[in-house]
């Protein structure tokens, strides 16, 4: 058997490599969680501007557009119930560290619900 010179340099390489992975993977998960609570809180958003006593959906699409601003892909799609408001929204997580490697949960998908206000 030889001698150990030279196993830190080793040891050191690994224990650094294995830092870095999981700094990358913390900070990804950092990063998609601030995601996906921001497009929760725009969805929210739209469906209440849209629950409201004008309903104008449209505004509601433009205000929603303007706090994703820089989300890929943002799919709406409006349901409307006896007394609230449905919003389903798809959009593309915008934060990739990788762009070549396909990263779980990039596809944020929210459904909120609202109820609808009226004058009695």
């Amino acid at each position: 058997m030889r001698g150990e010179r030279g196993s830190g340099m080793v040891s050191s390489v690994v224990g650094v490599t294995a830092f870095l992975v999981l700094l990358l993977f913390g900070s990804q998960l950092a990063m998609n969680l601030y995601a996906s609570s921001t497009v929760t809180a725009a969805a929210f958003d739209a469906a209440r501007i849209v629950a409201g006593a004008n309903g104008d959906e449209a505004a509601a699409e433009a205000h929603l557009r303007e706090l994703l601003d820089g989300y890929d892909d943002v799919r709406v799609d409006w349901t409307y119930g006896a007394d609230d408001v449905e919003l389903r929204i798809e959009a593309e997580h915008p934060s990739r560290l990788l762009a070549a490697v396909p990263v779980p949960f990039q596809r944020i998908v929210r459904t909120v619900t609202v109820r609808r206000e009226t004058f009695r």
